[in-house]
């Protein structure tokens, strides 16, 4: 569940352009490794053309909108480049599009370590405010880069750039391509539907393999009645990745840390925060500890109830029973369906995967004026699917690419890659690739709720009008990119936007009313728990990244081990944790910051969930100004007033 850059981070804001009509974006088509590579040495080509034009750029010429030509011309190449890795069957075309991206990588540090096109931007004269933010950040991402280190220090920073990405791409690699499966009889999958593992392979003994991929151990976890069954795939899902990805991941915050030294910083946290709302280390690791402190009492009462669930089950006494790791998420579940009488697996005979995709195509209309029409092209794999987003008259938005079903080398989780992005100063509209991984016999209510997440980021990147690509849709501060998806998140639980779902799927049953409203109640259960456990994860991200640097195995063991279920020996969660390894270093928290903005957002929808003169207001000052306006300035102008937690507490607080 989350949203992947289009870029290498926010230094990677380079290059140029052709100014495009408005027309339906064509996904290039790659079918071999001399593709990509051809065209990766015509875009390096061209940009250093570019680059060369730029330092000799007259003092009347416009420096802004020549940065941006560079990174429309490398979203033209190394966008879809940037994506192939996750979607594309032939392993010779993903390995190829990541050493494009690395070998892009050298030549954007190097760029944006040039001190003549610095100079040239520093002296630029912003026509407004928009060029201000756009000349400001284009600074920073220079200084960031090094530009203005001695000569010895920025050959360093360039070599450790290009060794992040390596490794990065390493470590994402050795999970998307991992071939382990789990062996079971049918008798040990007892209480697992039998949709999630009729049809999967069986070895030679007869026994069910089902792989790591959520659509196939996330209903283990959750409906296993055996322990042992559930004990097994959570052993698996722990150790993917393994020693190897450990000790990346170690080599991972060395690196960031030695770059952010370069600087004359104690941390990699404290380097890369104080460009992003939090600003420091220390302030994301207040509001951290703030929330741990309002949630922890109720986390002890969610792992109360499950003990007694368990002690119910497994007729032991409650004094004598334990919770371990693999049971939370199955006496979660039963508890819930004990108390609530919801059963999340009952959903999916209401929510085919297609008419889910409809689903929230529709909503999106009523609420932002803007509808899907399918496209048909030859994308990467037959069942990846192209729309055109359009608005009421008619116009041309953009470009959405879908790719719904799980396979074999595909990137195993819920993202969107926003590869292109708006400029309507040279005419260019945005596309993006929303990719999950879904049971195609249908969504669980959860499920649902993850596709309107990931929505959610495909319509940041569809709905912005921003004058320059650098700023476009989701190129905003990292601890806001996260709220316009989750807010969306919610909207499954309002049986007038459900509702709809009738009007894209005449023959599919309606979800019964008192169904939804028995989950609406539910879905707060257990949220301290919940809670607490995305809390370690972002304490954990800050930590690896923080002052005192610890190999990343023993600070996880250490940290989880204070918690109040504890650290099972053997397991690696470091090692399968992807977020702290790319883009999102010393950003999880990003994820609990932009919950707070999303809930305040969200005050705006409560009267109702499809009111579209409010939606339309959302689009237009929240979506369309993507990142050409400060996160702060798009709450206040939105909201009427100031942003606050007064929402997110009180959501925390529900039962």
């Amino acid at each position: 569940m989350r949203f992947r850059r289009s870029g290498l981070v926010a230094l990677l804001m380079l290059a140029a352009a052709q100014s495009s009509a408005a027309q339906v974006y064509e996904f290039p088509r790659y079918d071999s490794a001399a593709q990509v590579r051809a065209e990766c040495d015509r875009l390096l080509a061209d940009l250093k053309q570019q680059a060369s034009a730029i330092e000799t750029l007259p003092e009347a010429g416009d420096v802004f909108d020549a940065l941006d030509a560079m990174m429309r011309r490398t979203e033209d190449s190394l966008g879809p480049l940037w994506l192939l890795p996750a979607v594309h069957p032939a392993k010779d075309v993903r390995d190829a599009a990541d050493a494009c991206d690395l070998a892009y990588q050298g030549f954007s540090t190097g760029f944006l370590q040039n001190a003549r096109v610095y100079a040239r931007l520093k002296q630029a004269r912003p026509a407004d405010e928009v060029d201000s933010r756009l000349q400001r950040e284009q600074l920073d991402a220079f200084e960031d880069s090094g530009v203005g280190l001695p000569r010895k220090a920025q050959q360093r920073a360039r070599q450790i750039n290009s060794e992040l990405t390596r490794l990065s791409q390493l470590f994402d690699r050795r999970i998307r391509e991992s071939r382990e499966r789990v062996a079971y009889t049918e008798a040990e999958l007892e209480g697992v539907p039998a949709d999630v593992w009729k049809s999967a392979p069986r070895d030679a003994r007869g026994r069910v393999l089902l792989g790591l991929d959520y659509p196939s151990a996330e209903p283990v976890l959750d409906k296993a009645v055996r322990a042992q069954t559930r004990e097994r795939m959570w052993r698996a899902t722990m150790a993917q990745g393994g020693a190897a990805n450990l000790k990346t991941l170690a080599q991972l915050a060395q690196l960031r840390r030695e770059y952010a030294k370069l600087f004359g910083f104690s941390s990699y946290a404290d380097f890369v925060l104080r460009r992003r709302m939090a600003r420091s280390e220390a302030e994301a690791s207040r509001f951290l500890a703030e929330v741990q402190d309002a949630v922890t009492q109720r986390e002890q009462a969610d792992l109360g109830l499950l003990r007694e669930a368990k002690s119910r089950e497994t007729n032991t006494a409650l004094q004598a029973t334990t919770l371990k790791r693999w049971d939370l998420r199955y006496f979660t579940e039963k508890a819930r369906e004990q108390t609530y009488a919801v059963d999340q697996e009952a959903f999916r005979a209401y929510f085919p995967p297609q008419r889910s995709l409809d689903f929230v195509f529709a909503l999106a209309q009523r609420l932002f004026g803007v509808r899907f029409e399918p496209v048909q092209q030859a994308l990467w794999h037959p069942k990846a699917q192209a729309y055109a987003a359009r608005d009421e008259s008619g116009a041309l938005l953009g470009t959405l690419f879908v790719d719904l079903y799980p396979r074999a080398d595909k990137y195993n989780h819920a993202a969107v890659w926003s590869f292109r992005n708006v400029a309507t100063r040279a005419g260019r509209l945005p596309a993006a690739a929303l990719v999950v991984n879904f049971n195609d016999k249908g969504l669980t209510l959860s499920e649902l709720e993850t596709l309107l997440h990931e929505f959610g980021h495909a319509l940041h990147s569809l709905l912005s009008k921003t004058r320059y690509t650098l700023q476009g849709g989701t190129n905003t501060k990292l601890d806001f990119v996260e709220a316009p998806s989750q807010m969306l998140e919610d909207w499954v639980y309002d049986p007038k936007v459900l509702a709809l779902f009738q009007q894209v799927c005449a023959e599919c049953t309606p979800v019964p009313p008192e169904m939804i409203e028995r989950a609406g109640r539910a879905r707060h259960f257990a949220k301290g728990i919940a809670t607490s456990r995305q809390l370690i994860f972002a304490r954990y991200d800050l930590a690896l990244y923080g002052r005192r640097p610890e190999d990343p195995m023993r600070l996880w063991a250490r940290m989880e081990s204070a918690t109040p279920v504890g650290h099972v020996k053997g397991s690696m969660f470091p090692a399968n944790f992807s977020h702290v390894a790319s883009g999102y270093s010393a950003g999880y928290y990003a994820y609990m910051w932009s919950l707070v903005v999303a809930e305040d957002l969200r005050t705006a929808f409560a009267a109702d969930r499809l009111d579209p003169a409010v939606g339309r207001r959302y689009r237009d000052t929240v979506l369309a100004n993507g990142g050409q306006v400060l996160p702060e300035d798009l709450v206040q102008r939105f909201l009427g007033r100031a942003g606050n937690r007064d929402a997110f507490y009180k959501s925390l607080n529900q039962q």
